[in-house]
């Protein structure tokens, strides 16, 4: 099998020339269809956010792109519960103060 874009020798089971970088036609590594962005892992790391990053720690070397939606999904879903922890404290604090605000201490 030769390259259609330099013309060089390739080996049959090759995926991309190693000469050029030109991709085969009609040939995808494994590796390619296995590790391809992955929203169901993302909605995953972002409502669990420790199994998101556990994902990413496992996948990062063999499957990055996979990896990679886990731990952007983990990452968003801490940010946006710690927004809404702080928002929740804010507003406890606020309805608490005001309740006791209106009690009058006499002694």
């Amino acid at each position: 099998m030769y390259c259609k874009k330099c013309g060089k020798e390739l080996n049959d089971e090759a995926v991309v020339c190693v000469h050029c970088g030109c991709a085969i036609e009609g040939k995808q590594s494994v590796t390619a269809q296995a590790d391809a962005p992955n929203m169901g892992m993302a909605v995953l790391g972002f409502f669990i956010p420790v199994v998101g990053l556990i994902l990413y720690l496992i996948w990062k070397k063999d499957t990055p792109l996979k990896a990679k939606s886990a731990g952007k999904g983990a990452l968003i879903g801490f940010c946006v519960s710690m927004a809404l922890s702080i928002i929740y404290g804010i507003i406890v604090g606020f309805a608490v103060s005001s309740a006791l605000g209106s009690y009058s201490y006499y002694y």
